[in-house]
């Protein structure tokens, strides 16, 4: 008994700088009433692992984070790690799991528009596409992914990139903040996600720990076709377009509009459209990133990965008792990938049929900037001192430009059948997942520094 309280000793010892940190933590944060400007004054009873995690120093977090994926009840049947777990699979603590969630997809603040184009003054340039900023970056500020979570309960969606910050005064309500996002998910079905444990629906090496009972699974889902409509509206108002490289011609009709348009310095359709998709990319990686740290912070155990496939989960598994979130797809001819552009109803690409037309798709994502709740909406709230007067002070998009981008995403859709051409219009790549840390696979097979304190008194924290 000694010996293995001697050993989680040991294996909380931090990694890296956490030789010096090591004196930080749960006795400075218990005496702290708000800690990042997140308030604890607004939840009671306060677990200790929440204060431990609000004090949890970032350098810790980079330095001690790794993938954790032995999880309780998980199994490695042979090799030279083999070792079954004597624990059941436990679910994450509702608190823990909501902050997790939130971090990882949250709201936290509004967007900072930019302020300054020479090409645009004395106005603003109009890139951003929504007015609360998120837990990540995003390029221009088109937020165009959105969230999706399976547990042991169900099936869930978290919709944050049009969504406005609580008010605050002067610091974060956490009770608030949690409880206006539990508010905006919505359950799409009972029990876990269904993806089998075995290839071609996961890769070999994750198949005894991927999705495991117990675990949270978060991952993001990008409308991709929107971020494209997004960077050829900004190529037109910059003063170009692109061409079609794979063909090797011109868009027809682009000749009419040389006088805004220098053809000259076109872009590679295919470019742009890579472009998109490395935006994206970035975007719900470091989504999952900012998971991953608090992974660290909350003591549980987990990692980001991309080891499932994400047409079995999307719904194109091709097996009807692996029905995935059900996303409508086409089989195009040519491509024997299939073609996803949404969940009617919840997640829908700016593509037909969930729009009318390109035209409508086009439409709808400068609707998305100037309307209401947008980031260019006077009547939106903010924080400037003016909001009414900066976020008029944008440039529009005339109808003109909209013709023109209209023009070449019409173009794209009519030539190759579907839009963009040759990236999907819905994207799913990047997974976080958190589970319960099972530390005695960590005592038996690796030497102290294995796993952080948060980690060793985890679940004595949280209970």
């Amino acid at each position: 008994m000694l010996d293995t309280t001697r050993r989680k000793l040991q294996g909380a010892t931090l990694l890296g700088a956490g030789t010096v940190l090591g004196g930080l933590g749960f006795a400075q944060g218990e005496g702290l009433t708000a800690k990042g400007r997140i308030l604890l004054d607004s939840l009671s009873p306060r677990p200790r692992g929440l204060v431990e995690a609000t004090s949890f120093p970032l350098i810790e977090a980079i330095h001690g984070r790794r993938s954790r994926r032995f999880a309780k009840g998980a199994s490695i049947p042979a090799g030279p790690l083999a070792f079954t777990s004597r624990h059941a699979p436990e679910p994450l603590d509702p608190l823990e799991q909501m902050l997790l969630i939130a971090t990882t997809a949250g709201n936290t603040g509004w967007a900072e528009l930019f302020a300054h184009h020479p090409g645009y003054a004395p106005q603003m340039p109009n890139y951003t596409t929504a007015a609360g900023g998120r837990s990540f970056p995003s390029s221009a500020g088109f937020n165009t992914s959105e969230f999706f979570f399976t547990d042991d309960t169900g099936v869930y969606f978290l919709p944050t990139r049009s969504m406005s910050p609580i008010p605050n005064a002067g610091g974060t309500d956490l009770r608030a903040w949690l409880d206006a996002h539990r508010a905006r998910i919505v359950k799409l079905a009972d029990g876990r996600l269904n993806i089998p444990a075995e290839m071609p629906h996961m890769e070999g090496h994750n198949t005894w720990c991927a999705n495991v009972r117990g675990s949270t699974l978060v991952f993001p889902v990008a409308d991709l076709a929107q971020h494209v409509i997004l960077l050829l509206l900004y190529l037109v108002q910059n003063g170009t377009g692109i061409y079609d490289d794979v063909n090797g011609r011109p868009i027809p009709g682009l000749e009419r509009y040389t006088h805004r348009l220098n053809l000259q310095a076109a872009y590679p359709m295919t470019f742009l459209e890579q472009t998109a998709l490395t935006d994206v990319s970035v975007e719900m990686g470091t989504a999952c990133y900012a998971g991953a740290l608090m992974l660290q912070a909350l003591g549980l155990g987990g990692w980001m990965y991309t080891g499932l496939n994400p047409f079995t989960v999307l719904g194109a598994s091709g097996d009807p008792s692996v029905p995935g979130l059900g996303f409508r797809f086409e089989m195009l001819e040519g491509n024997p990938l299939p073609h996803f552009t949404g969940l009617p109803g919840v997640f829908e690409a700016h593509v037909p049929p969930h729009h009318a037309s390109m035209r409508a798709a086009v439409e709808a994502a400068v609707a998305r900037k100037f309307g209401a709740g947008g980031p260019f909406d006077p009547k939106q709230g903010g924080p400037y001192r003016e909001n009414a007067a900066v976020r008029s002070g944008a440039a529009t998009i005339d109808a003109e430009a909209i013709e023109i981008t209209t023009l070449m995403a019409q173009y794209v859709f009519e030539t190759f059948g579907r839009f963009p051409a040759r990236v999907p219009a819905v994207f799913l790549n990047t997974y976080l997942q958190a589970h319960r840390l099972d530390t005695e696979f960590y005592d038996r097979h690796f030497a102290p520094g294995a796993y952080l304190r948060t980690h060793a008194g985890h679940d004595r924290n949280w209970s």
